[in-house]
């Protein structure tokens, strides 16, 4: 059986990474490209995308919002012009708007199951017939806070804990057309999610000292070894492990992360959650 460490597999392989301007996508963008990977990194803003591309000649930035009307088809166009195929899709992009029950507004509402929930599902389906024909990868970015209650971010806590069922589900449904689905849920992780929700420098200071006081490794995750998870579940190998027997993240991590492929699930918890790939 091929090492599931081995970086040959990834050679030549195509990549979509949503999400990849900062943080956890582009940690994961950066870490396909280093094994060989074309990488098509996706993003709104095109200035962040172009930091994530540099030095990596293998990453194209693709500047795109993911959640406007027919842009899934525009980006799947361009990966097939520009790379004939597709071999994984990371949705990696999702958004964070806190607010307690009785102060939300419709756009605070509104937007997150937009960016986490409904856009992925667009991009995927119309990903389908590349991913079918390549037997590609469907890694989807989630959180522990989809299994557990996240007051003051219900509504964010939502949309992942639906991403995590349709992986679920579509692990099964796309089994038989040779599509693999995986997805990784890191804990407390060190990205912008902070800035990006508009957060005081205090209080991000304070939520990193939560983080801190309830992780048992006493630190917070890097967005590289969220990274080395995708790349190692989206690798070739992974396909050929026995189900009863899977790869397990070693208990000293402080991310949490679950696997779901051909219908089998597992999960191992060590940290507690608010990671993001914003």
């Amino acid at each position: 059986m091929t090492d599931m460490n081995s970086t040959a597999s990834q050679s030549s392989r195509v990549v979509a990474v949503t999400g990849a301007g900062t943080g956890i996508g582009r940690a994961t963008a950066r870490a396909f490209a280093a094994e060989g990977a074309h990488v098509v990194a996706i993003g709104r803003r095109a200035e962040p995308l172009e930091q994530t591309a540099a030095g990596h000649d293998r990453i194209r930035p693709l500047a795109a919002d993911i959640t406007a009307e027919g842009e899934p088809d525009r980006i799947l166009r361009t990966v097939l012009d520009t790379h004939g195929r597709l071999d994984v899709l990371v949705n990696n992009a999702g958004i964070v708007r806190g607010g307690a029950l009785g102060t939300l507004t419709p756009d605070m509402i509104g937007v997150q199951p937009a960016t986490n929930l409904v856009a992925p599902i667009l991009l995927t389906q119309a990903a389908l017939p590349l991913l079918e024909t390549s037997s590609g990868v469907i890694a989807n970015g989630s959180t522990p806070v989809g299994q557990r209650a996240w007051p003051g971010s219900s509504v964010y806590a939502a949309t992942k804990t639906a991403l995590e069922l349709l992986t679920r589900s579509w692990a099964v449904e796309l089994a038989p057309r040779g599509i693999r689905v995986v997805a990784v849920a890191p804990g407390a992780i060190d990205t912008p999610i902070g800035e990006h929700r508009g957060l005081t420098p205090e209080r991000i200071a304070a939520v990193r000292g939560w983080h801190l006081a309830h992780t048992p490794l006493g630190r917070i995750g890097r967005p590289q070894e969220v990274a080395w998870a995708v790349t190692r579940l989206a690798a070739p190998a992974a396909a050929r492990r026995s189900p009863g027997s899977p790869h397990r993240p070693r208990r000293s991590s402080p991310e949490w992360y679950s696997r779901s492929t051909e219908g089998q699930s597992w999960r191992d918890r060590s940290g507690p959650g608010g990671g993001d790939g914003c």
